[in-house]
């Protein structure tokens, strides 16, 4: 979803030059010191990472990310070939492993002092560790388009029949305002990958921060329906075969203030993770399109 935005952006606002082997090579986002990550992170914070299967969700988003990258590149080189630096550079930018240790640290952080001992016990639970697997396995079959098509398909039809199950899901959404946690990040992961150009000298003298915030603002309403449609198309589908009680379970730990907590933690690192990337991919893409073609 934010990845198509990136690329129509691109198009709206840049103008790049053709790039050859020569083009500086792109590197990731700072890595935090590997050895001081690894001492930094509590146990139970590992703990959640992984009850949550949050590195399956990571690796499903570099997979994607690089995917992403591979199409940029047809329209930061046109009809050229595509140098060997930028499939490395998107590999650096969309490594797993960085990705992983940013994350456990933004947990670590934002998690201190919160009731960790109650997300670990909802999500050791019966009910918990069913709904991880089927978010988990959800998430990795909509990576493919149709997929995600069919997903939305069959969520209009259960809209417009108004069934019991949508209205329970609504109730879940509107616990985690999870379609304003998305939108948010949308926004700023655009905003984050625009000023990469901007700052990479891609988009010219003329256009300014001003001018960024009110093109990416402008695209507010369209991501939001878009957002509003996704989020239920996934949870009727990774859902479908749970049991209400599952749902209720999942509503109530949710409303209580780990759960809120763990929500906006969990949100903020991701917040985090996409816009050092998208800053990143942003940047990298400047280089390219700023070189002369030799």
């Amino acid at each position: 979803m934010t990845s198509r935005a990136l690329c129509a952006l691109l198009l709206a606002l840049a103008s790049p030059a053709a790039a050859q082997e020569a083009a500086p090579q792109a590197t990731a986002p700072a890595a935090p010191e590997a050895a001081a990550t690894e001492q930094a992170i509590p146990e139970d914070i590992r703990a959640l990472f992984e009850a949550m299967r949050l590195p399956d969700i990571l690796g499903a988003i570099a997979a994607e990310g690089r995917a992403d990258g591979d199409e940029l590149a047809g329209t930061i080189f046109r009809a050229g070939p595509v140098p060997s630096t930028w499939g490395r550079m998107l590999e650096a930018i969309y490594d797993p492993e960085h990705m992983e240790a940013e994350m456990l640290a933004s947990l670590g952080r934002a998690l201190e002092g919160e009731d960790t001992a109650a997300m670990l016990a909802f999500f050791d639970s019966e009910p918990g560790r069913r709904i991880v697997a089927q978010e988990v396995e959800t998430r990795l079959a909509l990576s493919e388009e149709d997929a995600e098509q069919e997903a939305r398909e069959a969520a209009a039809v259960a809209l417009a029949e108004g069934s019991a199950r949508v209205e329970l899901l609504r109730r879940y959404v509107e616990a985690l305002d999870l379609v304003e946690y998305n939108v948010v990040g949308a926004l700023n992961s655009n905003y984050a990958y625009v000023s990469g150009l901007l700052d990479g000298g891609a988009l010219g003298q003329g256009m300014t921060e001003g001018d960024i915030l009110s093109d990416i603002w402008s695209q507010e309403g369209e991501i939001r329906a878009d957002t509003t449609e996704w989020v239920l198309a996934f949870l009727l589908q990774a859902y479908e075969p749970l049991p209400d009680q599952d749902i209720e379970a999942l509503i109530a730990f949710s409303e209580t203030e780990p759960g809120q907590a763990l929500n906006a933690a969990i949100f903020d690192a991701f917040d985090e993770r996409f816009n050092s990337i998208s800053r990143a991919l942003g940047l990298a893409s400047a280089r390219y399109m700023t070189t002369e073609e030799l």
